[in-house]
């Protein structure tokens, strides 16, 4: 499936090029450049976003993995001197360095399905330094980040991405604004980091473990699945009930269960130096 550029959208990078204009003006619009924002775009494809962000803001970096597209980019985009390609998997990149003068990144893109859940992690990881993130992914994917404890789309990236960001669904966007048109309709998130975050954890790391352990055994209930970590005393003196099921807790319940086993592993590991003392 070719188009007027010649070229041919590979399946192995799960792409599906944007060509609808008047869904393309609704995304800009939603997302709002400004002329001295610092925008970033992941995977622009042909650039059909690229070339709207880029007349309100001709400073726009854009983060492309397949080397194909780089030169049909350079060459459609030559007469904008500040836009820059970095050539690059978005899921190993450092943004951080894209900072300019102390201000934060706002990032778009229209996510590859295969990666999308990967990259947000990575981005989220990164979350200190982004202002907000406005993509195009799976309307499924948009459901689970969304998702809020009870739903059936509720689990780890739900929780992940509400521990650091707001998340706001825009709106959907059917396949055929797409080249090849994919067979899943998708939607447009806006991702806006908490200034403070509402429900801190001591430890990321902890609390990333004891959402993943949780939802790996999402039918099971937590005195099941999180045996390995807490005691059923430990989770009822936290007010939370045992005989729940993962889905049932809020992000504020893991992170009172991340704090309890972070706790527990602290004070293990000072009575073990007390003990080799």
């Amino acid at each position: 499936m070719s188009n007027k550029h010649g070229h041919q959208a590979r399946k192995r990078f799960g792409q599906n090029f944007l060509h609808d204009p008047g869904v393309i003006e609704k995304i800009v619009r939603a997302i709002n450049p400004k002329p001295d924002d610092v925008m970033v775009e992941i995977g622009p494809g042909l650039g059909a976003l690229t070339e709207e962000i880029l007349s309100v803001n001709p400073a726009l970096q854009v983060v492309e993995l397949d080397r194909d597209l780089i030169p049909v980019l350079r060459t459609k985009f030559f007469n904008y001197p500040e836009f820059r390609i970095h050539e690059a998997d978005a899921l190993k990149f450092d943004f951080s360095q894209l900072v300019r003068d102390g201000k934060p990144l706002r990032i778009v893109g229209n996510l590859p399905y295969n990666i999308s859940t990967p990259l947000i992690f990575h981005l989220l990881e990164q979350a200190g330094v982004v202002q907000d993130m406005h993509f195009m992914l799976q309307k499924e994917v948009v459901q689970r980040l969304a998702a809020v404890s009870g739903d059936n789309h509720y689990g780890r990236l739900g929780i992940m991405a509400q521990y650091f960001c707001k998340v706001q669904p825009l709106f959907e966007v059917g396949p055929g604004a797409f080249r090849p048109a994919p067979k899943v309709d998708s939607a447009i998130v806006r991702l806006v980091p908490h200034d403070t975050l509402p429900h801190p954890a001591r430890d990321l790391s902890t609390l990333q473990a004891v959402v993943r352990t949780a939802f790996n055994a999402r039918r099971k209930t937590l005195r099941k699945a999180l045996a390995a970590m807490v005691t059923v005393d430990q989770l009822q003196s936290l007010g939370i009930n045992d005989g729940l099921r993962p889905e049932n807790l809020s992000l504020a319940d893991f992170v009172k269960i991340a704090d309890l086993v972070y706790d527990n592993k602290s004070s293990d590991s000072e009575a073990e130096e007390v003990s080799h003392d």
